[in-house]
């Protein structure tokens, strides 16, 4: 190693309602073209072309009237709602931009008839499950949303419901319009002095745990990206996911779905629960097994449960709905007049912004990056997103993630090599596996920075041919526990290190632990005693769960001394199978890892 260099990039945690401004050049043509462009560093940078009459904006979906007059201000507007998708095609090649809700699928066909002039999607609203992402981006066109109006509504709603359901308030309503008086059935419970487990503590959980805070309630929460000081500057305690749901007399759920939270709450978690827990669920519905808490209900293991979201809305035949126990709403978390014209505005500053050459910072998508710097990086961008998956699923402990540190390893000298996307790769993979941000290399940075996480890049000038891009990448976490002691280094971080090897990513080294394992599938880590027959005992119990081993890798610090195996596997291990590994005598600890 001959030298280094570093950089650091702090994000700060103040909140902005602007965004990563994106200065643009303007000239003559016959519509806007988003184009990349060779500038300094090799960065690419783009330049949108405008014509000097008003740009058009299609309204397909009902949008507040503040929304309306504000882009009114700037374009020439046309809503045109309950448009048939052939409809929206013939439309669309005569639109600069489009705002819908949730009604209205953006798909490949309409980016493809928008002839290159549709320059900005606008979800209003924060999913976007309607728009094709990948076929905007293919051309050109930004997608912006609007996640921030609905946090009030949303947190509202929560407590009303929270609040509806301690007391039977939709039961002994129905009661009393069917003719009936039972005071005695419908006794409620009290609030004051209760815990109230927040689980995911973003906007909404942090509004909610602030209003439950005033009923006289003790709040604790769980989200592994929460800072510490944020939480009790509210006087919330951060704790472990287990901790959360063990000690908690209501649990109100606002995480994403996510294939980490998908049926987060299921017989297994359930059975954890306080008995008579209450649950409210204003989130996702597919973040509970539906079924898991029918029974949970019926069981009584959970006294009660108020729900505004289910996992196919609206519910078709539904026992959960029906359930006596149960209060329904549907989807009303941003159902206020306030909320309608707050998404409104912030959808229509958004588009108004990105017309006029500024990128919103609720971007979703990426700009076009060059070609050849994109097949350069390819590989290492893979890489750089699974070291960010493995590193934060190593993080124990309710803390939170803060600070990040990310070194390179090239022959290339700093001014040779762009590290944005791999920087936005990472972050993707650090955030995106609990949460529903869309992470890419528009809005990595502002991505963390809601997130309060700070990324800072460590370039190691290596001696060789700065023919690759990159030797090795590796990731830092600092100030965290580990699930996974030997992941820590000696300076007492979570680290992971990668490399690419014939065009594959591969997990090279595991804190001081020198590994070699193939970053394809899911991998299982152990620490384990160096002696003979490891190898057998732990393939022989995946074998018989008929789970494929595609790779494994010991590394050790010395002959019979301690070790860490690492096992690539194409299946998920059933629990049983993972608790038999653990119980094998040499195995001192282990950890499985989704990539």
């Amino acid at each position: 190693m001959a030298a280094s260099a570093s950089s650091t990039i702090h994000i700060s945690t103040k909140p902005s309602r602007t965004s990563l401004s994106w200065k643009t050049h303007f000239a003559s043509s016959p519509a806007f073209a988003v184009s990349p462009l060779r500038g300094h560093r090799q960065y690419p940078r783009f330049v949108i072309f405008a014509m000097g009459a008003k740009p058009t904006v299609l309204v397909a979906e009902k949008l507040g009237e503040a929304g309306v007059s504000l882009l009114k201000e700037f374009a020439d507007v046309d809503c045109s709602y309950n448009l048939t998708p052939e409809e929206l095609c013939n439309k669309i090649s005569l639109c600069d931009a489009l705002i819908v809700r949730s009604g209205t699928k953006v798909s490949r066909e309409v980016f493809e008839s928008s002839g290159g002039r549709l320059k900005v999607v606008g979800r209003a609203g924060v999913g976007i499950d309607n728009v094709d992402l990948a076929a905007a981006t293919e051309h050109g066109c930004l997608v912006v949303n609007a996640p921030t109006a609905n946090t009030v509504a949303a947190a509202e709603h929560g407590i009303a419901l929270l609040t509806a359901m301690a007391r039977n308030i939709a039961q002994a309503d129905a009661s009393v319009k069917a003719g009936k008086w039972l005071r005695n059935k419908y006794v409620g419970v009290s609030l004051v002095g209760k815990t109230l487990a927040v689980m995911g503590f973003g906007k909404v959980g942090s509004e909610v745990a602030r209003r439950a805070k005033g009923l006289g309630m003790h709040v604790i929460a769980h989200d592994p990206y929460a800072p510490a000081d944020r939480a009790r500057a509210i006087g919330v305690e951060l704790v472990s996911f287990d901790e959360a749901i063990a000690s908690a007399d209501f649990i109100s759920l606002h995480m994403p779905l996510t294939p980490a939270t998908n049926k987060i709450l299921n017989d297994e978690t359930f059975a954890k629960m306080k008995k008579g827990v209450r649950i409210v669920n204003v989130a996702r519905g597919g973040v509970i097994d539906e079924d898991a808490l029918v029974r949970a209900l019926d069981a009584g293991i959970v006294a009660q449960a108020a729900l505004d979201v289910f996992t196919v809305e609206p519910p078709k035949d539904s026992k959960l709905v029906q359930h006596e126990n149960v209060t329904a709403t549907p989807h009303l978390g941003a159902s206020t007049m306030e909320a309608q014209e707050g998404v409104a505005i912030e959808i229509a500053e958004a588009v108004v912004g990105a017309l006029n050459g500024e990128l919103a910072a609720t971007a979703v998508n990426a700009p076009m990056v060059p070609a050849e710097v994109l097949s350069e990086l390819k590989p290492f961008v893979a890489l750089a997103e699974k070291l960010g998956r493995l590193a934060v699923q190593l993080v124990a402990g309710g803390s939170g993630v803060k600070s990040v540190k990310v070194t390179y390893g090239s022959a290339r000298a700093p001014d040779d090599l762009d590290t944005r996307l791999l920087r936005a790769m990472i972050t993707k993979g650090l955030i995106e596996p609990i949460s529903n941000a869309f992470v890419n290399l528009v809005n990595a940075d502002f991505t963390a920075k809601q997130r309060g996480l700070r990324i800072a890049e460590e370039r190691f000038l290596l001696n060789g041919s700065p023919e690759s891009p990159l030797e090795f990448i590796q990731v830092h976490i600092s100030s965290v526990e580990s699930k996974f002691a030997s992941a820590l280094s000696d300076s007492g971080e979570i680290r992971v290190e990668g490399r690419v090897k014939d065009g594959i990513p591969h997990l090279t080294k595991v804190g001081s632990f020198e590994v070699d394992v193939s970053l394809e599938g899911s991998i299982i880590l152990c620490r384990q005693v160096d002696q003979p027959g490891m190898i057998g005992k732990v393939g022989s119990i995946l074998s018989e769960e008929n789970v494929n081993v595609s790779f494994m890798s010991v590394g050790r610090i010395a002959p019979r001394k301690h070790a860490i195996m690492a096992i690539g596997v194409d299946e998920q291990p059933t629990n049983e199978s993972l608790k038999r590994i653990g119980e094998i005598p040499a195995v001192e600890e282990f950890v499985y890892l989704k990539i």
